[in-house]
């Protein structure tokens, strides 16, 4: 137990790790544990309190809130997964190119186009983008997409700044190192380098901030959700979820808003307590701290 407590950095970082694993589960088994379907209606039930028929009550279409915010947690969850994916292979590609290749012009174009993306806000590049393409499906080249891949695609390039500029500060460092000299006098090619030395000793900092760029991922997609530009009902979605809720508030149907805003608080402190974990176990300094105490 101890071993598998260093090995997340911590009983918090430990307990991170199993709400993921929970969450993610969650979002995988959504089909098989969800006690209905989350888009069946039933006009007899509505807004019935929690019981033990449905354990989280019904909505105002007499939906069950349970199967909902389950099937909810995967629209997230895939938004912010995939998205996480996409801002990896852009930024761990770029960053390491103008870290490797410092000093030109290479590394100049490529950090400033990152750095004037960044200036924005990624909440204002989610509203812009689904605002300009509408909340309805596109087609492009007789493929139909929804608002979740628009959504997936806009956070994945957004992050890529975020990630580029720690591989940069990384591999900048690695490139000047003796054994990345020593590696060229063997002959070994520049992408070979790259890929098989420099790269590994940038990844550590690179996993922290996926877990967190995860967390940030579930807030930008219930946000979008919430103001009606995200997954659009009667799909389920936390964010479209708590927009419902609003007008319910001082009624006294509470389990509407506070099941759907538990799961998204319960999600981003799981992934941000995961990081943070992570961020302590793949410390050099932390660890030989902990092995001196």
């Amino acid at each position: 137990m101890r071993r598998l407590v260093h090995m997340f950095g911590g009983p918090g970082g430990l307990a991170g790790a199993i709400l993921v694993l929970l969450i993610v589960a969650n979002g995988l088994a959504a089909p098989w544990i969800a006690p209905y379907n989350p888009t069946d209606v039933d006009m007899i039930n509505t807004l019935a309190e929690p019981s033990p028929d449905h354990w989280f009550g019904t909505d105002q279409s007499g939906r069950d809130v349970l199967s909902r915010v389950i099937w909810g947690g995967r629209a997230s969850l895939e938004v912010s997964a995939l998205a996480v994916v996409v801002g990896l292979a852009g930024g761990i590609t770029l960053g390491l190119l103008a870290g490797f290749f410092n000093g030109g012009w290479l590394e100049q174009i490529v950090m400033r186009t990152l750095d004037a993306m960044a200036a924005i806000p990624l909440l204002i590049w989610a509203i812009a983008l689904v605002g300009i393409l509408g909340v309805g499906p596109f087609t492009v080249l007789g493929l139909t997409f929804g608002n979740e891949v628009k959504l997936l695609v806009l956070l994945g390039v957004l992050y890529i700044p975020t990630i580029a500029r720690i591989v940069h500060t990384g591999a900048l460092g690695e490139s000047r190192a003796n054994y990345v000299a020593a590696r060229r006098l063997q002959g070994v090619g520049s992408v070979r380098i790259m890929v098989s030395d420099v790269l590994p000793n940038c990844l550590s900092p690179v996993i922290v901030q996926a877990t967190l760029l995860l967390a940030i991922g579930i807030i930008i997609e219930a946000s979008v959700s919430f103001v009606g530009l995200g997954v659009q009902p009667p799909a389920p979605s936390w964010g479209n979820m708590l927009a419902d809720a609003r007008n319910y508030l001082f009624s006294g149907e509470w389990w509407l808003s506070v099941f759907p805003g538990a799961a998204i608080s319960v999600s981003v402190i799981a992934f941000n307590l995961l990081g943070d974990g992570l961020r302590d176990a793949l410390d050099p300094r932390h660890t030989t701290q902990a092995l001196t105490a």
